[in-house]
């Protein structure tokens, strides 16, 4: 595909500009090129994410987060173990906080399912503010702060929405109390279900950009490593995780990605991003010298007792063994990792390395060939063809053949308004 220019040369920066596009079927506007910062974020998840609202609400089994040794490398006070060296997001349970940034609805300890599944399992759990209630908060959230603003869907469309990690502590808690998975396995549809749920709510609440981490590779963790020893060699793999527990967290992510999938075909105007927490850690766990850490993988750093130096479920507060140096441990309490690991997956995340957009999206380049006079080096002025390549890019369901038509359609203005001819 060329053009071929018949008049007025003088209209060259005006093309250029106008051709910096970006095409969206079902639109025929052209879209000038810009920088997108999001307004705000709001997050929703567990103690992966939380920032005070497990604290605010009442820790619980878990008050040993509101003394040291969490948070002692980064705020140099107790914090809880959302301290991983991000700037954090006000907790939605602080009342008067400013949200300005937006708000975060994470809870440690939260499940997808909600605690009335758990209680008819007579499962302990951790908080009863489980993905529905996280939710729900963000629903009340939103009609105040509507209330008085102007451009209230305007501000939801440009937010980031960060839903999980979520549905881990549905797996950790039936497997800490030795429940086998073949019995876990039929909750796995029912939190893949109830995250689908939450993603198709917030859809409707006008969030178009929606970023949906999956879980960590849970056959690595000290937690199941203490919980579930095994002597038979091949259990485990040459790293030391247990391979049924890392094929159990595939199964799950490989259904999770599908249900992505799904929603992102029956929603083609929202951006929805898949975040690879297990292939992000894996990359760590397979060359943690690389990241500044020790080779020891599995050894915890805040905890006490045993081949881990921890003692399930938990054994990290004011009286563990505490190692020196937590910037190279990879493990922090036996259940989370440390902040030098965190900051990593999410440089991981923000590059693109481990993320996965599931936008029906297709890229057409073609080249568009614009003759211009310069200046010559020998005097007078030289006439010269510049390539410019064009990259049309569509978030619809159509076949390549239509948007190529439409492509031929949307530039014929070129040639009205600048006297191109499209060949």
């Amino acid at each position: 595909m060329e053009f071929k220019r018949s008049t007025n040369a003088s209209q060259y920066l005006k093309i250029i500009a106008l051709l910096s596009v970006v095409i969206m079927v079902g639109s025929l506007d052209v879209i000038q090129p810009k920088v997108n910062c999001y307004s705000s974020i709001y997050q929703f998840g567990d103690s992966l994410a939380d920032t005070g609202n497990l604290l605010i609400s009442g820790p619980g089994v878990l008050s040993a987060i509101a003394e040291l040794s969490y948070g002692e490398t980064y705020f140099n006070k107790a914090t809880g173990p959302q301290a991983y060296g991000l700037s954090f997001l006000p907790p939605y349970l602080r009342r008067l906080a400013d949200y300005s940034s937006g708000v975060n609805f994470a809870v440690a300890g939260a499940t997808a399912l909600n605690a009335l599944f758990f209680l008819e399992k007579v499962i302990p759990i951790i908080t009863s503010f489980s993905l529905s209630t996280q939710i729900q908060w963000f629903k009340d959230f939103k009609k105040m702060y509507c209330s008085g603003t102007e451009d209230c869907e305007g501000h939801f469309e440009n937010s980031l929405f960060i839903l999980g990690e979520i549905g881990g502590n549905d797996l950790n808690l039936p497997f800490g109390l030795g429940i086998s998975i073949d019995k876990v396995t039929p909750f796995v549809p029912l939190i893949i279900q109830t995250i689908k749920t939450a993603l198709e709510v917030l859809i409707q609440e006008n969030a178009k950009k929606i970023l949906v981490p999956g879980n960590l590779p849970i056959g690595c963790s000290p937690f199941y490593l203490a919980t579930h020893p095994s002597n038979v060699p091949s259990d485990y793999d040459d790293m030391g995780c247990l391979v049924k527990f890392n094929n159990f967290s595939q199964s799950n992510i490989k259904l999770l990605r599908m249900m992505l999938q799904d929603v992102q075909r029956d929603h083609p105007d929202v951006s929805i991003v898949y975040a690879d927490y297990y292939s992000a850690e894996m990359k760590i766990l397979r060359n943690p010298q690389k990241y500044g850490l020790q080779k020891n993988n599995f050894r915890v750093c805040c905890g006490k007792g045993g081949k881990y130096n921890y003692c399930p479920p938990f054994s990290c507060n004011v009286s563990a063994n505490l190692c020196p140096n937590p910037k190279e441990y990879i493990n922090w309490d036996g259940i989370h990792l440390t902040e030098t690991v965190y900051r990593a997956i999410s440089q991981m995340l923000i590059n693109g390395e481990k993320t996965s957009l599931f936008s029906n999206s297709t890229r057409i380049a073609f080249e568009l060939a614009l003759p211009q006079r310069i200046p010559s080096e020998q005097g007078g002025n030289l006439d010269i063809t510049v390539n410019y390549t064009i990259l049309a890019a569509f978030s619809s369901n159509l076949d390549l053949h239509s948007k190529l038509q439409f492509v031929k359609r949307h530039f014929r203005r070129f040639e009205m308004q600048f006297g191109w001819q499209l060949v």
